[in-house]
């Protein structure tokens, strides 16, 4: 039987705590051998929980000769580093999304990954969502037709702290919460030729003080021929909403859903249901399914499905999204 590869978990933020407990007890296969993170305090927590080994930083961590691979979870100012460190220290990499802040910095990543020939994958995890991915078998085997049209809408219930959505931190709406719309929109029609962006904060207008929008609205020009549109909100207000449309020149495929228990409450005069609370509770068993595909590829010798040549892809046209929000007019993507 071989070994179980060691994990190391860098940034223990909620959804770094989350992998550190997958690691310890659902994913076969591999063991989370050791944590790091800024806040001592995480770490001590996390080390309490799991049974891990704490270090003090990722040099540290990256040292050890018995880590087999390193998952970064640290804010997206910070993966650069990370990752660069990382694949000089010879160690497998997995790194969530969005892949940087900045095409150079991605492309610098990417240059590293290469130049030590060290396993890379990218953590864009609807495309593990069961949903999603039954959609995109469909359409590549032609149930639909030709797509044509694209359109996709992501709500956040209420938006997290202002100084967390400082563009020089999260990258801004487009970049934070939009990639992942734009990773499908390429995912399932192709390159994105141009963008057009508009956006608001009404709600929330502290937001605009700090150079991002609670809202913002993009539409696309894709290489081939379609086009279209992607709808973004901190403001959701009833829950998580997460809908993605295909239109196809045979059919549609539409995904998502709005009702997280399979149950309606019909009273006089209404007829109710509860709604998604967030993104966990949608999307956890494809954060689990990613992270098992990058265990498997790593024992199995196989290639990343997703690599860091597909988040700058998809970072190029969250950046040409964003600035067309403030340009005011169509922006090509590089």
């Amino acid at each position: 039987m071989n070994k179980p590869i060691n994990i190391g978990v860098v940034g223990l933020g909620r959804l770094g705590r989350l992998y550190a407990r997958y690691f310890t007890n659902r994913l076969p296969g591999a063991r989370l051998y050791g944590v790091t993170d800024v806040a001592p305090e995480a770490v001590k927590a996390t080390v309490a929980e799991t049974g891990a080994k704490g270090f003090a930083t990722t040099a540290d961590l990256l040292a050890d000769p018995a880590v087999d691979a390193i998952v970064v979870m640290t804010p997206t100012k910070m993966h650069g580093e990370v990752v660069i460190a990382a694949a000089a220290a010879k160690k497998a990499i997995f790194c969530e999304k969005p892949l940087s802040l900045e095409v150079s910095e991605g492309e610098a990543m990417q240059a590293a990954v290469a130049k030590h020939g060290v396993f890379f994958q990218l953590g864009f995890m609807r495309r593990f969502d069961k949903a999603y991915a039954a959609a995109k078998k469909r359409i590549d085997a032609g149930e639909i037709g030709t797509p044509v049209i694209f359109k996709s809408s992501s709500k956040d219930a209420l938006p997290p702290p202002v100084e967390y959505l400082r563009p020089a931190s999260s990258g801004g709406l487009f970049i934070d919460m939009g990639i992942h719309d734009f990773d499908l929109a390429r995912w399932y029609m192709g390159e994105v030729k141009d963008v057009f962006s508009v956006g608001n904060s009404i709600a929330f207008p502290e937001i605009s003080k700090v150079g991002d929008v609670e809202n913002g609205l993009s539409t696309m020009n894709f290489v081939n021929g379609g086009i279209g549109t992607i709808s973004l909100s901190r403001i959701g207000i009833y829950g998580y909403g997460i809908h993605t449309e295909i239109v196809g020149t045979k059919g549609t495929i539409q995904i998502g859903y709005d009702r997280e228990t399979a149950i309606l409450v019909m009273t006089k005069d209404q007829i109710a249901h509860d709604t998604v609370p967030g993104f966990y509770e949608r999307f956890e068993q494809a954060y689990i399914t990613q992270l098992q595909d990058f265990v498997d590829n790593l024992v199995h010798g196989r290639p990343a499905p997703i690599v860091a040549d597909d988040g700058i892809r998809a970072q190029r046209i969250a950046i040409a999204a964003t600035k067309s929000l403030h340009s005011g007019q169509a922006e090509k993507v590089a």
